[in-house]
């Protein structure tokens, strides 16, 4: 299953590969705060590296990543192990935020031409790579109004040959329309999945000729059937507060998943594939990009591919049994 990748002439498999999860431990500091976990508990540099090559083994060749996960962690994992298997290979990456590569330490954002340059040269230099496929605005509620002057440092970086294409990672559809004036927007990254579906966001993609590429399609791990309620997680791992935060709605989710389980799996399907052809069968366009830490997530994530969307009557199945559940726990 191949997409093309919006505006450009570039075509990619229909699931990336998230790279967020492979950047290890990095942190989150606020001023007089306790340091918060922004990774997804324990990690494995080698298998990491094992994982993407047997996603390239099975037709992947569209890769998402940023600067920040890891601090820097993710895009130099990424760069090894693409090192030598590069041909045909779609590299995705974001700038925005501000972050000590050394310290592990993520602490607020920045827009400062000058900063987007040298963030995009230290991308190129991790991932080992003379220009970038897509360089994405990773910065999602940034001001409207100086949005304009982020798309023009992102095509004159297009004219230096840095970069290809750009995008917003962004559900907003005023914000995306901005960047949708620069000539070499492409892209948008957006949460859609059975559980966060924005139709507004598909339609201005659909409008504006942008791929949609969607982030947590299987939502944090809660569309992979592993979950029982309350589930617990390290202290490293980010959905630990965040769980917490929204047990209810969390334990809830879980159910909800459970109640989907046999419209997802159909055709042989594992619940996370399921979740996976729910998204092709919304949009044509869409690009989910399901994170991973080992080779078996990412093997069973790219043989998603091989049974493609699903089809009508379980798009229709799972509508009811979301509307359905949804009023049970009104």
């Amino acid at each position: 299953m191949k997409r093309r990748l919006g505006r450009s002439d570039l075509e990619v498999s229909a699931v990336g590969m998230g790279c967020w999860a492979i950047g290890g431990d990095w942190w989150y500091v606020e001023e007089g705060q306790k340091p918060s976990p922004c990774g997804w508990g324990d990690y494995n540099d080698a298998e990491s590296v094992r994982a993407i090559h047997a996603a390239l083994d099975m037709g992947v060749n569209f890769f998402d990543t940023a600067d920040v996960y890891g601090c820097g962690h993710s895009e130099r994992i990424l760069g090894e192990a693409l090192a030598g298997r590069r041909n045909g290979v779609i590299i995705a990456t974001k700038f925005g935020k501000q972050f000590d590569e050394e310290k592990k330490h993520f602490f607020g954002h920045d827009t400062n031409p000058e900063l987007i340059r040298s963030a995009c040269e230290a991308s190129l230099r991790r991932l080992r790579v003379d220009t970038i496929d897509l360089y994405q605005f990773h910065w999602a509620d940034y001001d409207l109004d100086k949005a304009a002057e982020v798309r023009d440092v992102l095509e004159n970086l297009v004219a230096e040959g840095k970069i290809r294409f750009y995008g917003w990672s962004t559900n907003d559809v005023d914000r995306i329309r901005v960047f949708a004036e620069g000539a070499h927007c492409t892209a948008v990254q957006s949460f859609l999945s059975v559980f966060w579906d924005y139709p507004e966001v598909q339609a201005v993609c659909d409008e504006l000729d942008l791929a949609n590429i969607n982030k947590q399609p299987l939502a944090m791990g809660l569309l992979t059937g592993k979950f029982n309620e309350n589930p617990t997680f390290q202290e490293n791992d980010f959905r630990r507060q965040e769980f917490a935060e929204q047990r209810d709605r969390i334990n809830f989710r879980i159910r909800q998943a459970e109640a989907l389980r046999e419209a997802l799996t159909t055709g042989g399907r594992t619940l996370a594939q399921g979740a996976l052809a729910w998204i092709w069968a919304r949009q044509e366009r869409a690009i989910p990009i399901p994170g991973f830490k080992n080779v078996r997530q990412a093997r069973e994530n790219a043989a998603a591919m091989e049974f493609g969307p699903l089809p009508a009557r379980q798009m229709s199945e799972v509508r009811e049994i979301l509307d359905r559940t949804e009023k049970e726990s009104a």
